[in-house]
C-alpha cells in the first residue's frame, strides 16, 4: 500500500466527517445569513438615501423661499429708502422756503422801520427848521401861539 492510497482514504474520510458534521449546511446557512444581513443593510441604505433625498429637496425649497424673502426685503428697503429721500428733500425745500420767507419778512420789516425812522428824523428836522424860521420872522405872543400850534400839527401828521 502506497502513500497515495492512504491519502485517498484520508481524503474520503475527511469528506465523510465534513458531511456527517453537516458543515456544508452550516456554511450554506452562514452564507444565507450573510446574504440576508447584506440585503437588510441595502434596504436600510435605500431608506436612508430616500430620507436624505427628501431632506435635500426640503432644504432646497426652504433656501429658495429664503432667497425670495431676501429679495422682497431688499426691494422693500430700496423703495423705503427712495420714499424717505423724497420726503427728506421735500422737507428740506419747505424749510428753505420758510427761512427765505422769514428773511424776506425781516428785511421788509427793517426797511419799514428804517423808513419810519427817516421820516421821524425828517419831521424833527423840519419842525426845528420851521421853529427857527418862524422865531426869526414872527414875534410877539401871536407868533408864539401860531408856532406852538404848527409844531403840534406837524408832529401829529408825521407820526
Amino acid at each position: 500500500m502506497d502513500a497515495t492510497f492512504w491519502a485517498l482514504i484520508g481524503l474520503v474520510l475527511f469528506f465523510a466527517v465534513i458531511i456527517w458534521a453537516k458543515v456544508p449546511g452550516k456554511i450554506t446557512g452562514a452564507l444565507d445569513n450573510r446574504a440576508d444581513d447584506i440585503r437588510k443593510e441595502l434596504d436600510e441604505a435605500r431608506k436612508l438615501r430616500e430620507e436624505a433625498q427628501a431632506l435635500l429637496s426640503e432644504y432646497q425649497r426652504k433656501r429658495h423661499e429664503a432667497e425670495g424673502e431676501a429679495e422682497a426685503i431688499v426691494t422693500e428697503a430700496s423703495s423705503e429708502a427712495e420714499r424717505l429721500t423724497v420726503e427728506t428733500n421735500q422737507a428740506l425745500e419747505e424749510m428753505i422756503a420758510r427761512r427765505t420767507k422769514a428773511a424776506e419778512d425781516k428785511i421788509a420789516q427793517a426797511e419799514t422801520q428804517a423808513i419810519a425812522e427817516v421820516r421821524a428824523k425828517a419831521a424833527d428836522v423840519a419842525v426845528a427848521a420851521a421853529e427857527q424860521i418862524l422865531t426869526a420872522k414872527v414875534k410877539d405872543k401871536v407868533a408864539d401861539d401860531i408856532l406852538a400850534k404848527s409844531i403840534a400839527q406837524v408832529k401829529d401828521r408825521l407820526n
